[in-house]
């Protein structure tokens, strides 16, 4: 690649350079032209500093001046300055970026609006920061694929999302870099940090309204019990049950998917005709759910009653409006990302578990 020197700070402009590389579709070369980028040199021109005094307030030193600092920091607003970050990386040794590893199918990913609620918190949260987020929706990718580009040092840490107990690649990440989890972990000797909601007690809140409503015929219809967040939501319903005295009905996974919720619906209905109440530990399984009743002319809350899980936009499908236990989606996503951040950054004071509230939001299906 050939470049035309950039012209120093006191020529006014930048002039364009040529340059030309191979075309990733076709292999001939290709020419273009763009401007050419401020450079560190030029900022220390403008900022009337050193290289070195620029390159320390670029990649956070404190070992500068203050009135150095400002300098520097306005000659870069002024010339819009951008650090490369493949340089940077070679000296820092870190990518500055972190995974967001989803062990899911790709439609449930794009389906279901609790993964967009996690990415909104997340970002929101790196948008403070000088990190990006690399996106793995992984459970179509070999495990070893996945470990070779994590392992490359194409990222610094990893968030996980809706891990099941066969994701046992996840050990191997995270003996190469911080992890955090949302949900308890599911896989055996995992080091890794945790925010979670406590899904217990919020099945057994959305158990109790069914009871409190005179429901004593009272199914659930789960996620995969391949997740703790799955067992964790039964353990809840059965405790309720329990307490009141209450035989349990059955179990129906509805996998976490509308379609799952519909098929489960129909399971409970013909094999448990003296059904009143159901809790569903999706909002969007409720949302696939909610029809099934109402085709067969069943009246909801009056003769089954149901509960969602999640207060999600997915509530907005539902025809009647969803009693529900919200959980903090997208604040979880904010503090998975503060707590990498944070761990990336040497603090290691982080508590390895926190927990998040759960609330009932009742409305007129139950």
């Amino acid at each position: 690649m050939t470049q035309v020197p950039s012209v120093g700070p006191k020529a006014g402009r930048r002039e364009p350079y040529v340059s030309a590389r191979p075309a990733r579709a076709t292999g001939k070369d290709r020419a273009y032209v763009r401007a050419a980028a401020p450079t560190l040199e030029a900022v220390a021109a403008r900022a009337g500093v050193s290289r070195a005094t620029v390159s320390r307030v670029v990649n956070g030193s404190p070992k500068v001046h203050p009135d150095s600092r400002e300098a520097v920091r306005q000659a870069i607003a002024e010339l819009g300055y951008v650090p490369n970050r493949a340089a940077r990386s070679l000296v820092s040794q870190q990518s500055h970026a972190i995974a967001l590893v989803v062990p899911e199918d790709i439609t449930r990913f794009l389906g279901d609006v609790y993964f967009a609620s996690i990415v909104a918190g997340i970002t929101s949260r790196l948008e403070q920061s000088d990190y990006v987020l690399s996106l793995m929706v992984a459970s179509q990718a070999p495990e070893g694929k996945m470990l070779r580009y994590l392992a490359g040092g194409a990222v610094d840490g990893v968030v996980v999302v809706s891990h099941h107990t066969s994701n046992h690649s996840l050990r191997q990440i995270s003996e190469l870099m911080p992890m955090v989890f949302g949900g308890r972990s599911a896989i055996p000797g995992v080091d890794a940090y945790v925010v979670d909601v406590n899904n217990v007690d919020g099945a057994a809140k959305a158990t109790q309204r069914l009871i409190d409503r005179g429901c004593t015929n009272i199914a659930t219809i789960s996620g995969p019990l391949s997740m703790h967040s799955s067992l964790d939501r039964v353990e809840g319903w059965r405790r309720s049950l329990h307490d009141a005295g209450l035989m349990p009905g059955p179990v129906v996974d509805g996998d976490y998917s509308m379609l799952g919720g519909a098929r489960a619906m129909r399971e409970v209905l013909a094999n448990y005709p003296e059904v009143d109440g159901v809790f569903v530990a999706s909002d969007l399984m409720t949302s696939g759910a909610m029809p099934v009743v109402l085709e067969r002319g069943l009246r909801i809350p009056e003769d089954i009653a149901l509960v969602g899980y999640d207060d999600s936009p997915a509530v907005e499908a539902c025809e009647i409006p969803l009693t529900t236990v919200r959980q903090p989606s997208e604040e979880m996503g904010r503090e998975m990302a503060d707590i990498l951040l944070g761990v990336l950054s040497g603090d290691t004071d982080r508590p390895r578990t926190t927990i998040m509230p759960t609330t009932l939001i009742v409305r007129e299906s139950a």
